[in-house]
């Protein structure tokens, strides 16, 4: 009885780890050791493909394929010298082998050295009888060079070997995206829809463009045509829906997300899409419900605790947006969106201390916008915390020097603290930056705004009417 090529693979491997579990050493013919070698370079079992190269090599050291498997395994594991000098041995015997000329690729890739890579490659094209894959092979080299024109010729060349390589076909449409010819993407699409005209990836990829010109109905139209060619294609239903809120109909598109809710495992994306739908419907109750089958199946989505807090600041519900906000904080304190509406809602429900903690802990974060700094000092201004007020303020000015929000603060913070000197200084730059903007003074220090010398070098500054 004659066995099938894939029993044929599984009885060579099992005879091969029974051979390692027992130390007997059996005899494989130079196939039966490559298929076992690509077998776990597929799985990813590294130390198993290099006992069976080495063994392998031991039983037929003449063999270029077994040898080129040793070479692949050597670059995988970045000993480049060593891959290289048995790549020579290589190519001495079998020049024209094309595996020689991709690990050779490889290598210069490896070394960043991408031009390299591509002459050699495109030695490769010569004698290759698999155009697709070097062609890719290329277009990634002129990727890793930001050199998106050639790399988007490249991967078309792929795919005019190889209509179905989807990947190619993406990599294709990234160039065109990064290089910001939508309407050249379009064109591409439907030269290619005319080959293949129920092709749901190119379907799919001429209503991202579309939706990326804002024209909604005809990516709407695209979207529809991808699902026609795969009634399956979740990522269609998606997209779909979400021109569908463009286009300000609600109901479609939570229909649409639920669509991919039955065809696979829910997903946090799709409930929360659903839940802004519904909030732009007006229906709170299905809303919440939403959000909060968001944050159930994804606590880490940031974009779902922050829906569900924002609804609720909308509402002015400060209090239940709170416990959502330190819900959130409690699973990722290092997320700055959390601490600024944290600081943002505790402001608005007059928790100073709390507040102040909240834009403290942004702008550790990395959160340097003028307003953070802003809303800090004027909440260490109401706890009286001058000096402290006054060290945020400065290092606010290293990112914004002379702007006048900062200059009117500083001035009123420094007679605060008794230094007329700067206190003068900085007024007299606040006005010079804007002489309109004094209000700052007058509402925060009225009473450093009635003194005489200051209302004297405000009213120098006003425009006669």
């Amino acid at each position: 009885m004659q066995l099938s090529h894939n029993e044929d693979n599984n009885f060579s491997l099992s005879r091969f780890e029974s051979m390692l579990k027992t130390n007997d050493v059996l005899f494989f013919d130079s196939n039966e050791f490559e298929n076992i070698i690509h077998h776990y370079l597929e799985i990813g079992k590294i130390n198993l493909a290099k006992k069976a190269v080495k063994l392998g090599l031991s039983q037929h050291p003449s063999s270029i394929n077994l040898k080129l498997l040793k070479v692949e395994i050597l670059v995988f594991e970045d000993k480049l010298d060593l891959a290289d000098g048995l790549l020579a041995e290589v190519q001495d015997l079998e020049a024209n082998n094309e595996e020689v000329y991709i690990q050779k690729a490889q290598i210069f890739s490896k070394r960043d050295e991408h031009q390299k890579a591509i002459n050699v490659l495109e030695l490769a094209l010569e004698v290759t009888e698999d155009l697709a894959e070097i062609y890719s092979m290329i277009g990634m080299e002129y990727l890793f060079l930001e050199d998106f024109q050639n790399a988007k010729i490249n991967f078309m060349n792929c795919l005019e070997a190889d209509e179905e390589d989807y990947s190619a076909l993406y990599n294709v449409m990234y160039c065109f995206d990064f290089l910001g010819e939508n309407e050249e993407a379009i064109e591409y699409l439907n030269m290619y829809l005319d080959k293949n005209p129920y092709c749901e990836v190119a379907w799919h990829q001429v209503g991202k463009q579309y939706f990326d010109l804002k024209d909604y109905k005809k990516a709407l139209a695209a979207f529809d045509f991808a699902i026609i060619s795969d009634e399956f294609f979740i990522g269609a239903y998606l997209e779909k829906g979400k021109v569908l809120e463009k286009l300000e109909r609600y109901l479609e598109a939570i229909e649409s997300y639920n669509v991919t809710l039955e065809l696979d495992d829910p997903t946090s994306f799709a409930y929360l899409r659903i839940g802004k739908c519904f909030e732009k419907l007006g229906n709170d109750k299905l809303a919440i419900a939403n959000y909060e089958k968001t944050v159930h199946e994804d606590p880490l989505l940031d974009k779902g605790w922050i829906a569900i807090t924002d609804f609720y600041i909308k509402k002015k519900n400060f209090k239940k947006a709170l416990y959502y906000i330190n819900k959130a904080i409690n699973i990722d304190e290092e997320n700055v969106l959390y601490w600024k509406r944290y600081a943002r809602i505790n402001n608005r429900l007059n928790f100073n201390r709390e507040a102040e903690r909240g834009y403290r802990k942004s702008l550790d974060l990395g959160n340097y916008e003028l307003e953070t700094w802003i809303r800090r000092c004027d909440i260490l201004i109401k706890l009286a915390e001058w000096e402290s007020a006054v060290q945020n303020l400065l290092q606010a000015n290293e990112f914004y020097p002379g702007i006048a929000e900062i200059e009117y603060r500083l001035s009123g913070l420094y007679f605060m603290l008794n230094n007329a000197e700067l206190a003068y200084k900085h007024l007299e730059s606040g006005l010079k930056a804007d002489s309109e903007y004094y209000i700052i003074i007058e509402e925060l220090f009225p009473d450093i705004f009635k003194r005489k010398s200051v209302k004297q070098l405000i009213d120098s500054y006003q425009k006669p009417s």
